[in-house]
């Protein structure tokens, strides 16, 4: 007996005993509205997502080729509209994700209007916006089994094909997929870490993004100015996000540990270091420093360590701040990297500063002399001019074996003049090819675009409005936005629909009957696209 048939005689079972007050309910429509709200909670989204991590994880590790992928969404509808597509395209939404940017939370969802991502949002917008996806995406699984009940119903009255029918429905595939979520450096000391990464859990996050930038000083991973934090204060941090999914029950929730060294020159605080070697002191190995000979190489308020035998004073700048060493920023990532998937972190991000699948592996395989099965979470970056470090690869790659580029101006193959050349289709070649070359190659098992959904919903506005306040008025729509809508199958044409209104009346008619006053009756002007 399948799960909704179940479902049906359960509640006939309730009903009856309710002594004949409950004859307004149909056993039937109430299975209905139970299967297309699977999740009760947060936490139910969480530990069924958390589960689904974990799976795909092992499944990488086993087959590299199995890597995941997710598109940032700033937005409960883009969110919805992403996984609807990739199910339509790809006929399922195993290996997709979504990915919650604080990027995006800070530049389009503050109340504060449009802020860098500098931690100076709200935070609870973070798990406002978790919360929110997750209602779209429920939405968009009760809109599809809504379908499949009212195909059912037409089956049963026409003779049609009722088992095939509700085989769809029992093993209808769910739109609700893991949420890597970001929250940035924890906004505050490890106890507003935790509290954070609670309410996180609760809205839904199975997997949460900590990066070991100095919480106050936060600055995007594409900027300069960053500030990390010792390893001692970072791995508390790791400590809070895990209490936080132990305590909330979800057990098998992901951390993502992030590393900003690769671009962070700075730290805030020296640590105390209690023997030698331990964790403080190899942190503090990576400071730029000047030996100390005596008293009289001092002024006033220096500071001075004991490093190696020998007296060293730490540079220090005006704001109080600690400088690294130069070029210590590969071996300042590697031990952040291992540190942290020692002390409890699942999955690795590492901030690049382009996207280098050579580069990545070095890193990724200095990690795994000591870490074997460590992998990453990559962002993909818009912060990145994909074409031109594409095309100056290719050309570096080509000049290296001898060939013939005296056709191209290195420092100009982003022109448009070079778009048919064929540098630049080798370039286009392996961006296309470097998500499954870095999950071979570089051990990255999610691959993750932060900001896209920001450049599209600029550009496609940008398109309208040239067209619609120009000469071509509503063609502009007509054409650009509606007519593609309709001959490439979206179902968000029929807006009414995706905004609920077929549910709505569907409702209606379990609790009113045949009084239900409905909206997609004949002069429903959405009518007009069942074409």
């Amino acid at each position: 007996m399948s799960q909704y048939q179940q479902d049906i005689d359960n509640f006939a079972t309730l009903k009856a005993a309710q002594n004949g007050t409950w004859e307004g309910i149909n056993p039937e429509f109430a299975a209905r509205m139970k299967v297309q709200n699977r999740f009760k909670t947060g936490l139910d989204i969480a530990r069924y997502t958390a589960s689904i991590m974990r799976k795909d994880m092992a499944e990488y590790d086993a087959d590299s080729s199995q890597y995941t992928q997710s598109l940032g969404c700033w937005h409960g509808f883009i969110g919805q509209q992403k996984m609807l597509s990739v199910k339509k395209h790809q006929g399922t939404t195993n290996k997709s994700y979504l990915y919650l940017s604080g990027w995006m939370v800070a530049a389009l969802r503050s109340e504060f209007g449009p802020l860098p991502d500098q931690s100076m949002h709200e935070k609870t917008s973070v798990s406002a916006l978790i919360e929110e996806l997750y209602t779209f995406l429920r939405q968009a699984d009760a809109r599809e089994l809504g379908d499949l009940f009212h195909k059912l119903d037409d089956a049963k009255k026409n003779g049609g094909d009722v088992a095939a029918i509700q085989a769809e429905i029992d093993n209808y595939e769910t739109h609700v997929v893991p949420i890597i979520a970001d929250i940035d450096a924890g906004f505050g000391n490890e106890e507003a870490t935790y509290l954070l990464a609670k309410q996180m859990i609760e809205a839904g996050a199975c997997c949460i993004q900590i990066e070991n930038q100095v919480s106050d000083a936060k600055q995007c991973g594409h900027q300069d100015g960053k500030v990390t934090v010792p390893h001692e204060d970072f791995l508390a941090k790791i400590n809070a996000v895990r209490y936080a999914f132990l305590e909330l029950g979800v057990d098998e929730g992901v951390i993502v540990a992030r590393t900003d060294s690769l671009g962070a020159g700075l730290t805030q605080k020296i640590p105390v270091s209690t023997s030698e070697g331990d964790l403080a002191a190899q942190y503090n190995a990576f400071l730029k420093t000047t030996e100390v000979a005596g008293v009289e190489d001092l002024t006033e308020g220096d500071l001075v360590l004991k490093q190696g035998g020998k007296l060293v004073k730490p540079e220090r700048l005006p704001n109080g701040l600690f400088r690294f060493k130069d070029n210590t920023g590969f071996d300042r990532v590697v031990l952040d990297c291992v540190t942290s998937l020692k002390h409890g972190a699942d999955l690795l991000w590492i901030e690049t500063e382009k996207p280098h699948v050579g580069q990545i592996a070095e890193m990724v395989n200095a990690i795994r002399e000591q870490v074997p099965n460590a992998k990453l979470v990559y962002n993909n970056s818009p912060s990145f001019n994909w074409t031109l470090n594409f095309r100056q690869q290719v050309f570096d790659a080509w000049s290296e074996e001898g060939k013939d580029v005296s056709g191209y101006d290195r420092a100009k193959l982003m022109s448009a003049d070079y778009d048919d050349s064929e540098l630049a289709t080798a370039a286009d070649e392996k961006i296309k090819s470097f998500q499954a070359d870095a999950a071979r190659e570089a051990g990255i098992f999610h691959h993750l675009i932060t900001l896209p959904t920001y450049h599209t919903a600029a550009l496609s506005t940008d398109n309208l409005a040239k067209g619609y306040f120009g000469e071509e008025g509503m063609l502009a729509y007509v054409r650009g936005v509606q007519r593609q809508e309709i001959r490439q199958g979206l179902a968000c044409v029929k807006h009414q629909a995706m905004a609920g209104s077929d549910l709505g009346d569907t409702h209606k008619e379990y609790f009113s009957g045949e009084g239900a006053l409905k909206a997609s009756g004949e002069d429903n002007t959405m009518n007009q696209f069942d074409v």
